[in-house]
């Protein structure tokens, strides 16, 4: 808003303009109620002086200064100041007309007085004016020396008294001009008094109209409007809009301020940090180099390396620390003076030592220990041979990945373990590229940052779970040169950009199944096979490690629970059917808590556990030894099968129906499993006559094989024996021997063909309590590497043809 006249307001007097001109004073009072109602009751000349303006719009009773500069104006406020000084004034229409003429100028126009003339430095004239009332212009008389022109009063619609809607409108047009003033920089404060001591409601209008800041038109507009309320609605608009901008404004503003702020006071911040670290001894930069090239002088790496460390860490002390590439480069350098390059522990070459120590950790397992101890002794002899790449395939639960913990303790090395269930992405092997955002060595690297040593004992568990070719590589192909003896003494993992020697490293893979196993990889190691335990192997197990372990667990000590050798017997062949001994530790655990309880809560307990505490802790035993008793008719035959977690009995079951000779098959077989079905059935057909059996025989009945547990997959060819033994029971009418059982494959022309898996068939047979049983003789091979306490109580009978069968498994009747 316009403040020219703000100078008098805190003592304002209701002067005349006379009295004012006449003391020639620099102060413009407000226009008082009296002097709005003389000055409304004044006539207005017919004819009038026009003053064409520009930019400007002068509203009844508000006194503006206005610059007079085009000859036309000049003259006319010289002889108007010496007469009565009264001259009709209308805005432009367009300001850059220089002489304009009644079409460049708008109807209606406001009547003025010339107030004072100031002549001004540059040669304009300054004319203060006061409005008067609103005419409408009628017609030109004359345009030289300036315009006269026929005028007539621009009446205004008469204002309803005590108009409570129109009090409220004129309240709120008070209330938001003062809260322009105080919110707008360019206004005094003192305005708000002018503001608040003006009392005549079509002056207060007239008054925030000529100050609004809004356009010339925009002012012409509200000058036109005849309706007072209209006009005041308009006014309350505009005045809306601006205090919305000023809000606005101020916003942008305090945003602005604020961020400037925090910039400034981040600056001087780090401005006297770098100060106080100067006199400390030196900034993060400065401290962080420091740091590097001390731990690379302790490093032995080799030229090649020293070299990278030098180009790397020239191109890290030219760098901005606030540089985005800044963290990026030290996270590499610290992974570089970080890695154990040439760092190994020294082997415990005391091959009793180790022996002891393998022997404490895992009952049994002869075969893995021998191997350790074999490289122990190897390496004894040539210090710089290479370590071995084992892979320890068995069934869960057998001590696959604990023996690897075993090993680093009888070796004296650190242990590293690394689960590869699932591990889809080969870059979770060798690393990304040090460009990406958030790179990282692979975790074979960042294994050995953690254990600070380039030769630990290193875990693959569940290599054969690792996902094959898909969008993110093969990491199957990356672990070809981890495991590699040949090629892994110069692994490249992509973020250091440089190889390291794994060569040293003794890795250790577990596997259930090496079927899922790329051949290539399956090629690069050495395959140990782990079968599953005895009962008598268990329970030593149970009593050496699995009950002092959870007794440990449990804070119970040993003297307050015991597990008797018959329990604990009772336990693996009543509640668990396993190769491993995963279940039989839970089952121990859960009789274990159970005492526990009672050890709480003080209450007496029998420390030695019996056969009730089982039933009522474990529940009913879920395997019973006795399921052989269900050959009690003909047609059903045990058979032993493999599985991905040990050995298994299974029992195959012929029933003859009459009808057209048809062959049935039923128990969710496999296509081999279907093919070894149908190999015996035909067989049987063909060499009826020197069973006894009438070869129009198998042409009236309808044969259905089953083989229970239908929800479990079935295949493999080592059920052919089994089958053929089974078919021949049910057509002679002859029972098979209880306890007896068989496997092996068969062809059509009758031979029994070697099968996989016997050392855990042979375990799965003792479980359940089998005396006998039927192998091919080819499978002689395979008792090499069983244990003589694995086969004690087993009689094996080594067979070559189908029909010396019939002879073994029936009996006479």
């Amino acid at each position: 808003m316009s403040y020219f006249f703000m100078e008098n307001l805190l003592n304002p007097n209701n002067l005349l303009f006379s009295d004012i001109v006449d003391a020639d004073t620099e102060f413009i009072p407000l226009l008082s109620s009296e002097d709005e109602e003389m000055m409304n009751a004044e006539d207005i000349p017919a004819e009038l002086a026009i003053l064409p303006l520009r930019n400007a719009v002068l509203f009844p009773g508000v006194v503006i200064p206005i610059t007079v500069g085009r000859d036309k104006s000049i003259k006319l406020i010289k002889e108007a100041y010496k007469k009565e000084k009264i001259i009709g004034v209308i805005a432009q229409k367009d300001a850059s007309v220089e002489d304009p003429t009644i079409s460049d100028m708008h109807e209606i126009g406001t009547v003025a007085q010339i107030i004072k003339t100031l002549q001004m430095p540059d040669g304009n004239t300054t004319v203060i004016i006061q409005g008067k009332k609103r005419f409408k212009l009628l017609e030109v008389l004359t345009d030289d020396p300036y315009i006269k022109a026929k005028v007539v009063p621009y009446e205004e619609s008469a204002l309803v008294q005590n108009d409570e809607n129109f009090n409220a409108l004129i309240q709120s047009i008070k209330d938001l001009s003062i809260q322009i003033i105080n919110k707008s920089p360019n206004i005094p404060t003192e305005a708000s008094f002018a503001i608040k001591n003006i009392e005549s409601p079509g002056f207060l209008i007239h008054f925030i109209s000529s100050n609004l800041n809004i356009s010339s038109a925009e002012k012409q507009m509200l000058l036109e409007i005849t309706d007072m309320k209209k006009r005041a609605n308009q006014v309350l608009f505009f005045l809306t809009k601006e205090l919305q901008l000023l809000d606005l404004k101020h916003q942008i503003q305090s945003k602005v301020k604020v961020d400037l702020d925090k910039q400034q006071r981040d600056y001087l911040l780090n401005q006297q940090l770098k100060t106080i670290q100067e006199e400390l001894g030196g900034t993060p930069n400065e401290l962080d180099v420091k740091s590097l090239k001390e731990k690379s002088l302790k490093k032995v790496w080799t030229k090649d390396v020293q070299t990278v460390f030098d180009r790397e860490m020239t191109k890290f002390q030219r760098m901005n620390p606030q540089a985005a590439e800044y963290g990026i480069q030290l996270n590499y350098l610290e992974y570089l003076v970080e890695l154990p390059w040439g760092e190994y522990s020294v082997d415990n070459f005391d091959l009793k030592h180790a022996q002891k120590t393998l022997d404490e950790d895992h009952f049994g397992l002869e075969k893995v220990k021998e191997r350790i101890i074999e490289h122990l002794a190897v390496h004894k002899i040539k210090q710089d041979m290479k370590s071995p790449i084992l892979c320890l395939v068995g069934p869960p639960g057998v001590g696959k990945t604990s023996l690897g913990k075993s090993i680093a303790r009888a070796l004296g090395r650190k242990y590293v373990r690394m689960s590869l269930g699932g591990l889809r992405d080969e870059a979770e092997l060798r690393g990304h590229r040090k460009t990406y955002i958030g790179a990282m060595p692979g975790r074979i690297l960042q294994s050995l940052k953690k254990v600070k040593t380039s030769n630990p004992v290193f875990v693959l568990d569940e290599i054969d779970k690792v996902i094959g070719t898909n969008i993110n590589g093969d990491p199957q192909a990356a672990l070809l040169e981890i495991l590699d003896p040949e090629q892994n003494n110069n692994f490249y993992d992509n973020f250091l950009e440089m190889d390291y020697d794994l060569s040293k490293i003794m890795f250790i893979a577990t596997a259930n199944n090496l079927s899922t196993v790329h051949p290539a990889l399956r090629d690069r190691m050495e395959v140990i096979d782990l079968s599953g335990y005895l009962v008598e192997e268990k329970i030593q197990i149970a009593q050496k490690h699995l009950i002092p372990k959870q007794l440990g667990e449990h804070g119970v000590k040993t003297k307050e629970v015991a597990f008797s050798k018959k329990i604990i017997e009772k336990i693996i062949e009543d509640y668990t059917r396993e190769a491993g001994v995963r279940s039989l530790e839970r089952q121990i655990a859960r009789l274990i808590r159970n005492k526990a309880k009672f050890i709480a809560m003080g209450e007496s307990y029998d420390k030695k556990l019996n056969t009730e505490d089982l039933e009522k802790v474990l529940g009913v035993g879920i395997f019973h030894s006795d399921q052989l008793k269900q050959i009690t008719i003909p047609g059903v035959v045990t058979g032993l099968a493999w599985t991905p977690v040990g050995g298994e009995t299974l029992f195959i079951e012929v029933s003859l129906s009459q009808g057209k000779g048809e062959l049935k098959l039923t128990g969710n077989l496999g296509d081999v499993m279907k093919e070894s079905a149908i190999i015996a059935f035909e067989y049987l057909k063909s060499h009826a006559e020197l069973l006894g059996l009438k070869p129009e025989i198998f042409e009236k009945w309808n044969v259905h094989i089953h083989v229970p547990e239908g929800a479990t997959p079935k295949d493999g060819p080592s059920a052919g024996v089994t089958m053929f033994s089974a078919l021949t029971s049910a057509f002679t009418k002859r029972k098979a021997k209880a306890g007896w059982a068989m496997t092996g494959e068969i062809t059509l022309r009758g031979r029994v063909l070697p099968v996989g898996g016997i050392k855990e068939k042979i375990l799965a047979a003792k479980r359940a309590k089998i005396t006998d049983i039927i192998l091919s003789k080819e499978n002689k091979r395979d008792f090499f590497d069983i244990k003589p306490a694995y086969i004690e109580g087993v009689h094996f009978h080594f067979i070559e043809s189908m029909m010396e069968l019939p002879l073994l498994i029936l009996e006479k009747e």
